[in-house]
């Protein structure tokens, strides 16, 4: 078991020992530096030059991309805004595969009083379906809550698609920040059926701090234990500002 969760486990860019602590433990790396999307434009050569270090040092033979977000959104009004959806999306699947990554998180672009929650379903299926079309059959797309405030919406999307190349990511911390009529127990049972990766970081309730696994309201080795036992193909990835001390409380927890 131990074996299997530390081949699923992968460390995000943002926190700044984690290509150290990825090397030291054999854990795969999230690539979050392009998730501006500007930084596959402006000065790329920098951006480039900085994961291919972090691969290097981690050793790393694995590693998950994280798409730029902002601005973007698959079930956009504007037409203008869902072509640039597309041109970046397909833009980011392109570089992910240049650092030999094959899963690729994605935000789902819902912002409340915007978007009509049948509206955004229908318009995200579309998007998706036509997207998929051009990805490879091993590739995999992750689908990121961020404002949801319940996760029915993304689980209609992904059942809706009906393609496995879709699946979701549950993203602990937004979730417990945005919950409504709901705990975080309730969402995760809810996305366990389509859960392909999850963003594990914890908070107060106030802030998305993407604090230390411990440091927060969220029962995080309760989750933890949950997707690693009902969910035995998903990847996970330690996204707080931090990774030793993450990675080390997963090990005093005999996770790993």
């Amino acid at each position: 078991m131990k074996e299997n969760v530390k081949d699923r486990l992968y460390l995000t860019t943002i926190a700044e020992d984690a290509a150290e602590a990825a090397r030291e433990y054999g854990l795969g790396l999230e690539i979050a530096e392009f998730c501006t999307a500007s930084n596959m434009d402006l000065n790329f050569g920098h951006w480039d030059n900085l994961v291919c270090e972090k691969l290097r040092v981690a050793g790393a033979d694995r590693c998950v991309f994280h798409a730029p977000f902002n601005e973007l959104c698959p079930a956009a009004i504007d037409p203008l805004v869902l072509d640039v959806t597309k041109r970046r999306y397909r833009a980011a699947m392109e570089l992910a595969q240049t650092y030999g990554a094959r899963r690729m998180v994605v935000h789902s672009g819902f912002m409340p009083f915007v978007y009509f929650p049948e509206y955004f379903v229908e318009r995200s299926v579309a998007f998706w379906t036509e997207f998929l079309a051009s990805v490879p059959p091993d590739f995999t797309l992750l689908l990121e809550n961020v404002l949801e405030s319940e996760p029915d919406m993304l689980v209609d999307i992904v059942r809706q698609v009906g393609d496995r190349r879709l699946l979701l990511c549950l993203d602990t911390g937004h979730a417990e920040m945005m919950k409504k009529g709901i705990t975080l127990e309730e969402w995760l049972e809810k996305v366990l059926p389509h859960l392909g990766h999850a963003h594990l970081h914890n908070n107060d309730g106030t802030s998305d701090s993407h604090s230390a696994l411990w440091d927060g309201l969220i029962d995080m080795e309760h989750v933890v234990k949950t997707i690693l036992t009902c969910c035995p193909e998903a990847t996970i990835t330690i996204e707080t500002r931090e990774s030793y001390k993450s990675v080390q409380w997963l090990i005093a927890r005999n996770f790993l």
